[in-house]
């Protein structure tokens, strides 16, 4: 029986350091691996599928005028106006592919698959075919950092182990999964149920492998990727993070009676 990670009210996953005692929030892997993001790109995307939202639904652009001054309720519509552009949907897709393949993997069912799809699920199939699936969404820390996450993937491929991440979306800008990756293949496999830390083995630490699937294509192509530069990626991450938290103590009122 599978026991589901604890969370804070952050999301935050929630784990036993290893010396014991009781549970503390780590940072999610996605979270430190976005760090270094520029987000101008993602803002102005989203203030896109916001306004096309809004043309699309009359009714949530007569809500907002009546729910300017809420910040919570204005917060709500934005989302339910992106939804209703679009912006969801290729994330509901990509979940959608994550679990069919994991299904796959494992062995199990996968039920009726819509017609659009099938050759995504075969060509992932393909693919993979030379893999040796050694672990299955394992969850993992790294407590250097209080980092935590899921590789999608431990395989074993020409007789070494790689972590490996399934990517129904665009690599283009490959920076955030070179850092996902090494966080997972530095690493420890972490059981909930009982606190305990075990080992991936001899996984590689300078490669990763990317299963690129993306939706819809009919095609999957393996990639990979370099996470020997992703590390260095997460130690500038988490000095960024740290500078960001000196913030409280960077600025102090000065007093006529103070030396400079």
């Amino acid at each position: 029986m599978t026991v589901e990670i604890t969370r804070d009210r952050y999301g935050r996953p929630m784990v036993v350091p290893p010396k014991g005692g009781k549970a503390v929030p780590y940072t999610r892997t996605t979270t430190v691996a976005g760090s270094l993001d520029d987000g101008t790109a993602l803002v102005a995307w989203k203030l896109r599928m916001a306004a096309a939202g809004l043309t699309l639904r009359p009714d949530l652009l007569l809500a907002a005028s009546a729910a300017r001054d809420n910040k919570l309720e204005m917060d709500k519509l934005v989302e339910d106006a992106m939804t209703a552009a679009g912006a969801t949907a290729q994330a509901t897709i990509g979940t959608a592919l994550h679990t069919l393949t994991e299904k796959l993997d494992r062995g199990e069912d996968l039920g009726v698959i819509p017609e659009d799809y099938v050759a995504d699920i075969q060509a992932y199939h393909d693919a993979t075919k030379n893999f040796e699936n050694v672990n299955i969404e394992q969850f993992c820390v790294l407590d250097k950092y209080k980092i935590a996450g899921t590789p999608d993937r431990i395989v074993r491929y020409k007789g070494e182990l790689f972590i490996s991440d399934l990517k129904t979306g665009s690599i283009s800008y490959p920076n955030k999964i070179a850092m996902q990756l090494a966080v997972y293949a530095h690493g420890l496999p972490y059981d909930p149920a009982t606190a305990t830390r075990s080992t991936w083995g001899d996984v590689n630490q300078d490669k990763g492998i990317i299963v690129h699937l993306p939706a819809g294509s009919g095609k999957c192509e393996l990639h990979f990727v370099d996470i020997k530069q992703g590390w260095k990626g997460i130690e500038l991450a988490m000095k960024v993070r740290t500078f960001r938290d000196t913030k409280k103590s960077l600025v102090t009122p000065i007093k006529e009676n103070d030396d400079t």
